[in-house]
């Protein structure tokens, strides 16, 4: 891996190269991935079927276009049982995480009259997509749904493409089935995020949508937002890990390439104090990367978004962490719960040596489904709260209002809202 001193300008390249990766950058695709959503939305079914045909080579029908029971138990057979028990511990753990994270309503009441409150409710229906082929992910099912079904959903939908054969990949869904999907469609692509956006004889209009895809499904839920809720508009796969001269280089290169390995895009990037690591993490790297199964894919990502960044000291390291906002930050410091008071940016944050990011991505329990492109600086994992409404509550008695009229009506008359005025001065006529 490249090694570069940490200075201003080098900082401002490397966010300038890894913002390149933004799915805001892809305009060539938007015409296409538009085209697509408004043919499904007006001719629903029967354009969803001509583009599943086009696109995944398989004949839908309003028949054959739900994933049947008999379909899941087929898929219990073909797993390995051991895997399957391996899912369901996963599951339990993500479920007993996402419940610490549950709201309840409230209500404030004063002797007045006045009842304040806000009342916590559940959307009524959540899509997930899901990737197919060899993009199919079962933790990523886990970490869309358990979520939703946390918060008291009421109907969750799911979506992923079928191959030539009109058979789905068999670990989406088990995946689906232990973590609580209602109904499974056999549908991809941004023809999949516009039947859910807008309804199709055949797929009810979904609340909100989450899950990953390429370019097109990450464009087609940009494109609909507004009609829906979204998730976030994904971006490529990010590692930052932060390390000081007590790091093990070896697990820091380890590290490093299980990011790099998603595809070409995906980002590695380590800062450090100590030349020394970073010489002996980049020498560990090209070890790893000679012999691991995804060699070429490590190397582009490596090649064009790897960098290893050598800090004058700590607080320059800390300040590009927290300009970078990464999706995932390891923490491998002598002290590293003192290290992460100085962060402020960063989608998951895992701390000491034995906290390996895959950690994450599997098993431990908080959301994989983080924000990517420096979208840590404002928005957050996918949580309990993305699938819930929270509804203000306001009532006031006679003796409320009239303590408060003259307030309002002078607020009211001062932005020129006679009308606002008028609704509080009608209480109170003689």
């Amino acid at each position: 891996m490249r090694i570069v001193e940490l200075t201003e300008s080098t900082r401002k390249n490397v966010l300038n190269d890894l913002l390149k990766r933004s799915p805001n950058n892809y305009s060539e695709y938007e015409e296409t991935v538009n085209a697509i959503l408004s043919d499904v939305k007006e001719n629903g079914d029967q354009a969803l079927f001509a583009y599943t045909q086009k696109f995944d080579n398989f004949r839908l029908t309003p028949e054959n276009i739900r994933v049947t029971r008999e379909e899941i138990q087929d898929a219990y057979a073909q797993m390995d049982s051991e895997l399957v028990e391996v899912i369901r511990r996963s599951a339990a753990n993500i479920r007993a995480f996402h419940e610490k994270q549950l709201r309840n309503s409230w209500f404030d009441t004063r002797e007045d009259g006045t009842i304040l409150g806000m009342r916590i409710t559940p959307i009524a229906r959540a899509g997930v997509y899901v990737p197919g082929g060899k993009a199919a992910y079962p933790s990523s099912v886990l970490m869309n749904v358990i979520p939703a079904k946390v918060a008291g959903v009421t109907e969750i939908f799911m979506t992923t493409p079928p191959g030539a054969d009109g058979k789905v990949n068999p670990g989406t869904l088990v995946a689906a089935d232990i973590a609580g999907v209602d109904t499974i469609y056999r549908a991809g692509g941004a023809q999949a995020i516009a039947a859910m956006a807008y309804g199709t004889e055949s797929v009810p209009k979904v609340d909100k949508i989450t899950g990953p895809g390429n370019i097109y499904v990450a464009l087609a839920k940009k494109a609909v937002y507004g009609y829906v809720s979204i998730d976030s508009i994904a971006g490529p796969s990010e590692i930052l890990v932060l390390a000081d001269e007590t790091a093990n280089p070896r697990y820091v290169a380890a590290d490093l390439l299980s990011q790099a390995e998603h595809d070409e895009l995906a980002s590695a990037i380590l800062i450090t104090t100590s030349r020394e690591l970073a010489q002996q993490v980049s020498a560990e790297v090209d070890g790893f990367v000679a012999r691991l199964s995804r060699r070429e894919i490590m190397e582009k990502s490596l090649e064009n978004y790897g960098y290893i960044l050598l800090a004058e000291d700590m607080e320059a390291a800390i300040q590009a962490v927290n300009d970078i906002a990464s999706e995932h930050l390891e923490i491998l410091t002598k002290n590293p719960f003192d290290t992460m008071t100085r962060i402020k940016n960063a989608g998951a944050i895992f701390l000491g040596e034995y906290s390996s990011e895959p950690l994450g991505d599997y098993y431990a329990g908080p959301n994989h489904i983080l924000p990517t492109n420096g979208t840590a600086r404002f928005f957050s994992p996918v949580n309990v709260d993305d699938f819930i409404k929270k509804t203000s509550v306001i009532s006031y008695s006679r003796e409320a209002l009239q303590a408060a009229r003259r307030d309002i009506e002078l607020f009211a008359e001062s932005e020129g809202l006679t009308a606002h005025a008028n609704s509080i001065r009608v209480r109170f006529e003689d």
